[in-house]
């Protein structure tokens, strides 16, 4: 795998493990984060052997979000004049989001497992994947408000479907904290287990289900979901339509049937 200076990546079983790593940080998303996670996804994206994401974070800690040290950064560069300025920030905004979006629109499921802190940025990341999963001791902040901004790279424009309006609006004006049982009830999370080990072994053994599947549905599967964000349900079943038209020819559909009369596990290629 490619070295990185943010992240470590390995890829088995068809998993692919997607882990931030500068734990001595707290997991802060310093300048090569945002750039190379663009670069992973897009591995991701282009690697059939690859049918499932796990994103985690090394040490105690999912992510403390955005490194102040990169604001510091960006701040100094901006001179006097006020257009330009608005104009440069605008560019580097604009960026970021594109790191984020490389997540939420890669192809295969990205299944986050959180523990510790996921403050400011970090619920902007875990906004663009597929599930949330989280230790006992995570415990959630839109923490952007208490730094004089609005949150700008996702996660005022994805949590709304996730977790409803009214509580997102509740935390993104108020900052306030959210321990691993409240994100539970509120939809944030799927589940939450005892510990950080435990948890990635249940998300680890969601991704092998999720892997042993035709990859050709899954990824129309999600495709289907993504799409629905944006369109009508005439519209939906008219593209599901025209995809199926397609894709019900693939072999997944003999073997999985084949596997399925005769009781047996089915082999799917990438």
């Amino acid at each position: 795998m490619t070295d990185y200076q943010a992240f470590h990546v390995e890829l088995n079983d068809h998993i692919a493990h997607v882990q931030i790593n500068r734990p001595d940080k707290v997991n802060a998303m310093n300048a090569a984060f945002w750039r190379e996670i663009v670069e992973i996804f897009q591995w991701v994206d282009d690697t059939e052997a690859v049918r499932v994401v796990v994103l985690s974070g090394a040490g105690k800690h999912f992510s403390a979000g955005i490194d102040l040290g990169l604001l510091a950064s960006v701040a100094s560069e901006l001179g006097k004049d006020t257009g330009r300025n608005a104009r440069a920030l605008r560019r580097k905004i604009l960026d970021m989001q594109a790191s984020f979006n490389a997540v939420d629109h890669c192809r295969k499921p990205v299944l986050a497992a959180v523990q510790g802190y996921c403050i400011g940025g970090a619920i902007d990341l875990i906004a663009a994947c597929d599930m949330r999963y989280a230790a006992a001791d995570a415990h959630f902040s839109i923490k952007e408000v208490d730094m004089g901004m609005a949150a700008d790279v996702g996660t005022l424009q994805r949590l709304p479907r996730i977790i409803g309006d009214g509580i997102l609006r509740e935390l993104a004006y108020t900052g306030r904290k959210v321990d691993a049982e409240e994100a539970r009830s509120i939809g944030l999370v799927n589940r939450v287990y005892p510990d950080a080990a435990s948890l990635l072994e249940g998300v680890f053994s969601i991704a092998r289900e999720i892997a042993a599947k035709s990859p050709i549905a899954v990824s129309g599967t999600k495709t289907m979901i993504g799409y629905m964000r944006d369109h009508s349900i005439a519209d939906g079943l008219e593209y599901i339509a025209t995809w199926n038209a397609a894709m019900l020819q693939s072999t997944d559909l003999r073997v999985a049937m084949a596997a399925s009369m005769s009781k047996q596990t089915p082999q799917f290629d990438d």
